[in-house]
């Protein structure tokens, strides 16, 4: 049985350097309403890295959209766009994040290596002709139990009515094209999941 409510939220956008930011706050608005603050800092760097690269090498366009579940502890961002080539990780290994060396300090070509640095897991999944997603899970803290949380989120002693919690929210300009969680498909191209 599941015992808290799945949490999805979508965001479509292009990804340019001016709507990064923008994202970045609405995901952290996101995080920190379904009580995820610890998760705020990785899953921003997560998206930025992401985005990044979906501006950077995306071809025919750079629509894409970015992807929030939060399924009992296990929180899966994705960003799906609409370039069917896979990305390639480069050679850029966990140590070579902080290597200070002149010639290991390149601007680019790490994003995937922050990803599963800062990730349990990550993965690609094709969508054929119509692009890929590309995939992260985070563990979620476990939340606080007892009357000071209840009270907290039925907004008791802060002068806020209460506010049912919403299972689901999507929103999708794709007439006709579901918006799937990434848990729905397996994945290709995973780094697998961290030894705990």
């Amino acid at each position: 049985m599941i015992s808290e409510p799945s949490r999805y939220y979508a965001v479509e956008l292009q990804a340019l350097p001016s709507r990064i930011g923008g994202i970045r706050r609405i995901v952290s608005a996101h995080l920190r309403h379904w009580h995820l603050d610890d998760l705020v800092d990785p899953v921003q760097l997560g998206v930025t890295e992401l985005l990044s690269n979906v501006h950077r090498h995306a071809q025919p366009d750079k629509e894409c959209t970015v992807e929030l579940e939060l399924l009992l502890d296990r929180l899966t961002v994705s960003v799906r766009d609409n370039d069917p080539r896979m990305p390639v990780a480069s050679g850029a290994a966990l140590e070579d994040l902080w290597d200070e060396r002149p010639e290991a300090l390149a601007t680019s070509g790490r994003g995937l290596a922050i990803v599963d640095a800062l990730s349990d897991s990550w993965g690609v999944r094709p969508r054929g002709a119509s692009g890929k997603v590309v995939w992260f899970v985070l563990t979620a803290p476990p939340r606080a139990e007892g009357p000071a949380a209840v009270g907290a989120e039925a907004g008791f002693g802060f002068g806020f009515a209460p506010v049912p919690l919403a299972p689901i929210v999507s929103y999708s300009r794709l007439a006709g094209v579901p918006l799937r969680p990434p848990a729905e498909a397996p994945a290709l191209a995973a780094s697998g999941a961290r030894p705990a």
